[in-house]
């Protein structure tokens, strides 16, 4: 993205000065729902991020102006000036979480900006987040470990915004790193970078531009799906905390106590964890094949098994199958968003031209088309 008109509307509106930061948005490879069962995800910071142009101003208020939405906001920095905007909630809650942590935040003026789609699942509310959080621990010399920053912008969806999110979107926003993915242990947040540098493919996201109203309460029902299985299991293996500490010899231990939907939700996420980990063995040995088989796992578990895809999603996953791509599966919590294929460079072109077509004749919309390369996360621009 070009931050020409950010450091244009900066000078405008607050006039010379300001520091320049961005903070990726991103993609997971493999490894759905299990970041609340305890296990890894795989994610990737992406080629597509938010911007943020910062500078004090020495007073006790933030003056803030959103340029995608040529909107403005001014607020103070107690709790009880909370603003009204939306996009402005997320730069007050990260003032506030890191005031709550002991830290002196003075007033200051931004610009924000980004080219991360809004609705696709690629994380802009984070990678907003993010670069908000990097910006401040910078200017103001706050010394937060990037880590720390990442739960300072899971903290403000909980607490200001109303999602309770994981910290994987904050995580890799903030530690992202180009030709690498990040295997994070969502339970203890240990991380390690796994190679990704595909040298004959690309990777490749399908909008289905839907979004199905029932996600967010059937996210919930399989969540306490997941948890009564564990709980299940754990009146046998005292040591199994959540799904994460299971296997599927536990889990076929106490079929018959809990019901078959718990049962196979559980047994998605167990398979999910180690599919994810031999994923990561996969790509140590640039062995692209077995990992696009790992994806096309996934959205079949992820369709049959935690019934959170969509009769468009599948759709466009049958298309992958149709013309080769080495791998696909619809990437986020489901009923909507897009689907994430691993497609060999030479027959990018054919897939994404056919899908699109048989996909608006079918659903009378075209799908938008993401092409996606792994960079850097978090970092200062000028």
């Amino acid at each position: 993205m070009e931050t020409g008109a950010i450091e244009a509307k900066f000078k405008e509106k607050f006039g010379l000065g300001g520091v320049l930061y961005t903070s990726p948005g991103r993609i997971n490879l493999i490894g759905e729902h299990t970041d609340y069962n305890g296990g890894f995800v795989l994610p990737g910071a992406i080629d597509k991020a938010m911007y943020c142009q910062i500078k004090p101003n020495g007073t006790d208020q933030v003056r803030a102006y959103a340029l995608d939405m040529n909107e403005f906001s001014i607020f103070g920095l107690q709790e009880e000036d909370r603003p009204e905007k939306g996009w402005a909630k997320y730069i007050f809650g990260v003032v506030r979480e890191m005031m709550k942590r002991g830290k002196n935040i003075l007033g200051f003026d931004i610009v924000i900006s980004g080219d991360v789609p809004w609705g696709a699942g690629l994380s802009s509310s984070a990678a907003l987040e993010s670069s908000i959080a990097y910006a401040l621990n910078d200017q103001f010399n706050l010394e937060f470990t990037l880590p720390e920053l990442a739960l300072i912008g899971q903290a403000t969806e909980h607490n200001y915004v109303g999602v309770k999110c994981g910290v994987m979107d904050q995580f890799i926003s903030l530690l992202g790193k180009e030709g690498s993915l990040l295997r994070l242990d969502c339970r203890s947040l240990e991380y390690e970078y796994i190679p990704f540098s595909p040298k004959r493919y690309k990777l490749v996201l399908l909008n289905t531009c839907v979004a199905h109203e029932l996600a967010s309460s059937a996210y919930n029902r399989r969540r306490e799906s997941c948890e009564r299985a564990a709980k299940a299991i754990a009146q046998k293996h005292p040591e199994v905390q959540c799904l994460r500490d299971a296997n599927l010899k536990m889990l076929e231990e106490i079929k018959n106590t809990v019901n078959a939907e718990d049962y196979q939700r559980a047994e998605f996420v167990i398979e999910e964890i180690q599919r994810l980990l031999d994923t990561c063995e996969a790509l140590k040995k640039d062995d692209y094949e077995t990992v696009g088989r790992k994806m096309y796992e996934t959205h079949e578990g992820l369709s049959k098994k935690y019934e959170v895809s969509c009769v468009e999603l599948d759709f466009l996953n049958g298309q992958a199958k149709k013309y080769g791509v080495t791998g696909s599966r619809v990437m986020g919590g489901g009923f909507g968003g897009c689907t994430i294929n691993l497609v060999q460079e030479d027959k990018a072109d054919e897939f994404i031209q056919n899908a699109s077509e048989a996909y608006e004749k079918t659903f009378g919309i075209r799908p938008k088309i993401y092409d996606v390369v792994i960079k850097d996360g978090a970092r200062k621009l000028s």
